[in-house]
């Protein structure tokens, strides 16, 4: 009997864990983070560049906010995008989906610095016109697109310098959990833990008497 109940138990938090995990399909906020550096280009590179992107999107008001700060570049910035969609997660590469030839506003010309600017995913303007003809045709199939791509693990956001014109530090984008969804994990965990120290006490109080 106390082993049903441990084995239910235990069921029943694993499962309420992995739907904490899952990211929440209507939800209004989602927030993707990038590490940039040489290694993460293709090809690799040596470079002593690092930097990390945060891309914030907001479903509702149809816009994305773009962090990035980098330093220890080998030579002045020339450029930086986001780009989709690879072929395959994580790995190997695909057009500007972003504005061209850079950011708006973006630092050119240094080997570190920051920005931050958010874009109206409903406008021309914020993609590449290859990228909107190329998924659609207009600003919300281009949305969708990009978003799809990014969800999926297949979109990057890089920097490109005068030594790498192909890109000296980039970083695939990669969703965030939730607070509420980690909050909801670790009491998950918690309780499972309990549940197993409970069963071992009750083991230890039923071994004399099988004695």
């Amino acid at each position: 009997m106390a082993a049903t109940v441990l084995k239910n138990s235990v069921r029943a938090l694993c499962a309420t864990a992995a739907l904490s995990l899952a990211p929440a399909a209507n939800a209004a906020i989602n927030i993707y983070t990038a590490s940039l550096s040489g290694p993460n280009e293709s090809p690799a590179n040596n470079s002593p560049g690092t930097g990390s992107a945060i891309v914030t999107i907001d479903t509702t008001a149809n816009t994305m906010r773009v962090q990035v700060n980098f330093s220890g570049l080998t030579s002045g910035t020339i450029a930086s995008h986001i780009h989709a969609a690879t072929a395959v997660p994580l790995t190997g590469t695909a057009g500007v989906a972003t504005t061209l030839p850079t950011f708006p506003n973006f630092p050119l010309g240094v080997t570190s610095g920051t920005y931050d600017s958010t874009f109206d995913l409903l406008t021309a303007g914020s993609y590449n016109p290859a990228f909107v003809s190329a998924n659609g045709g207009t600003p919300a199939s281009a949305e969708a697109a990009l978003l799809a791509a990014i969800g999926a693990g297949r979109a990057y956001l890089n920097v490109h310098t005068t030594n790498f014109t192909g890109g000296e530090i980039r970083g695939f984008l990669t969703a965030v959990p939730e607070p509420a969804s980690w909050m909801m994990m670790l009491i998950g965990f918690g309780a499972l833990g309990m549940v197993i120290r409970r069963r071992k006490g009750s083991l230890g109080g039923l071994e004399p008497a099988r004695l």
